[in-house]
């Protein structure tokens, strides 16, 4: 099968990369890219291992051939933040022991910032709807549900 070429955005890096127009955009982003936070669950689209921003929406990347992100922008948890200075939603979910094995936490954070992005004062509702398509084996939600509360409402600690 003849290989495509497709340009696109990630993490505010413009990239270019030849591709079988079946490969999934997961993995592009692991095998091509080395952007190994963007994690391999299920591969039906049910754990939200997968999840980045895709134009902002959250979207399971094992669900989305590559040469769906043409002239798209796409953000990884590797994206969010610095080596230096986290985001805050990184840091509340450290703050808030929203991390067990961390195999889901990405696709978390991801699903929740693009929450955040859309609603700066999302309810307990909100947040559980915005995670609904994340798994986690480890935690009980619980944590995580107020990690993002938390960094909605500004209660960060630095």
């Amino acid at each position: 099968m003849a290989k495509v070429k497709v340009e696109f955005k990630v993490n505010n890096r413009e990239v270019q990369v030849e591709v079988d127009p079946t490969e999934r955009l997961l993995d592009t982003l692991r095998e091509r890219l080395n952007l190994t936070g963007v994690k391999e669950g299920c591969a039906v689209g049910e754990c939200g291992a997968c999840t980045v921003l895709f134009d902002g929406e959250a979207i399971n990347s094992c669900l989305i051939p590559t040469v769906q992100a043409e002239g798209k922008e796409v953000l990884t948890i590797e994206g969010l933040g610095t080596e230096d200075e986290l985001d805050p939603l990184q840091q509340s979910f450290i703050d808030y022991q929203a991390v067990q094995c961390g195999f889901c936490t990405p696709g978390m954070i991801l699903s929740a910032k693009a929450l955040l992005n859309k609603n700066s004062s999302p309810t307990r509702e909100d947040i559980k709807g915005a995670i609904d398509g994340n798994l986690c084996r480890c935690t009980g939600y619980e944590q995580i549900i107020q990690a993002v509360q938390n960094a909605a409402d500004g209660e960060v600690e630095a």
